[in-house]
């Protein structure tokens, strides 16, 4: 992209310096919005730093920039370009990840444990797979000659690129739905527009930053936006200039992105809201059942679809599996995220612990 100055993910005591220059990444420029908001610390309520609220126009800007990419420059043919680009992305990430480390568990209040493996460690490995997969990977496919009618055609499948994407995270697991939305998009050829979440604002930018930085991506190939106006992420839904949209979020916004989707045909892909039960029947381990179950749910603090909220036994059992849980319960380290002993942290906000709280008074 076009040189930027570098930006500084994290202090030299770690503590991320939200308020250093977090800014849009649009058209291949970091730029900042006439408003922001704070983004919290989920462990202390401290404000870390100021997230760029950016407007309609702005999110129209980084959709006009991404179709024009799309369609006017050769990103979507060069596939050396893109496994090039893929690679720098890759080693960039791996040179700051200590960085996005600690702004990953300030920013996120994910336990420091957690970034050894899915919110951080793991989706770094997704950008290398993509690139090693478009490596290998034919985009032709010969299907040879054919006599149809009594005419000779020879045949071949062309795997195109689909054009433009809105990709949309959820703020649970922010480096990994970004990147596991971002590296296959990428390695096809699309171009994209990152709308980060109100929520973990600071790690996505963070990303649009070093991508601008210290890559080779075309301007207007990677987007990346963060807003606290519900208009931006309709906009990103329903303009004409995008193709896709891909959404993790809730169920109630999902129907919504499909109805807005729906009008101009647009590919949908969706991960909504729910949460995973755990079935135990007669003949279980019943021990190992509710040892799982009680560290699952604490993982996160049991934010993330596939976290067990909920434990279905045979009524039989029910007292004996329940006390073995809450044995387990006794057992699970919480507190500070930053701590390396810390199994369960925060909730992500105050508004999200009212909820919990309410449920469980119910």
């Amino acid at each position: 992209m076009r040189a930027q100055d570098e930006v500084p993910i994290a202090g030299a005591t770690g503590r991320p310096e939200g308020d250093a220059a977090r800014r849009l990444l649009i058209d291949g420029w970091l730029v900042e919005a006439q408003h922001s908001f704070p983004s919290r610390n989920p462990a202390t309520g401290e404000v870390l730093g100021h997230a760029p609220d950016a407007t309609v126009d702005q999110a129209a800007n980084a959709v006009a920039a991404a179709r024009r990419a799309f369609d006017t420059t050769g990103w979507a043919t060069d596939v050396e370009l893109r496994i090039r680009c893929l690679d720098q992305l890759y080693r960039v990430l791996s040179e700051h990840k200590e960085e996005l480390r600690e702004l990953t568990i300030a920013d996120v209040g994910a336990p420091r444990m957690l970034t050894h493996g899915a919110q951080l460690d793991e989706p770094i490995e997704l950008v290398r797979y993509y690139a090693g997969l478009l490596r290998e990977h034919p985009l032709t496919e010969d299907l040879g000659i054919a006599e149809i009618r009594g005419r000779r055609h020879r045949r071949w499948v062309e795997k195109e690129a689909a054009g433009v994407v809105a990709a949309i995270i959820a703020y649970n697991y922010p480096n990994q739905l970004a990147l596991a939305k971002l590296a296959p998009a990428l390695a096809a050829g699309c171009t994209v527009v990152l709308k980060g979440a109100p929520d973990t604002p600071l790690v996505t930018l963070a990303l649009g930053e070093l991508i601008a930085s210290h890559t080779d991506i075309p301007a207007g190939v990677v987007n990346v936006v963060t807003s606290s106006d519900i208009e931006v992420g309709k906009l990103l839904t329903s303009s004409p200039d995008v193709d896709v949209v891909t959404f993790t979020g809730s169920t109630a916004t999902g129907r919504q992105i499909m109805a807005d989707a729906s009008r101009t045909v647009k590919r949908v892909f969706l991960e909504l809201g729910g949460k995973s039960a755990m079935l135990v029947l007669d003949d279980a381990d019943f021990a190992s059942c509710a040892q799982f179950a009680a560290f699952t749910i604490c993982a996160h603090a049991g934010q993330g679809c596939a976290l067990t909220t909920r434990l279905l036994v045979p009524g039989a059992h029910h007292d004996a599996i329940a006390e073995q849980v809450a044995a387990n319960l006794a057992h699970v380290t919480y507190g500070d995220p930053a701590d390396p002993r810390t199994y369960m942290g925060p909730l992500i906000s105050e508004r999200q612990r009212d909820k919990v709280d309410g449920m469980v008074r119910r």
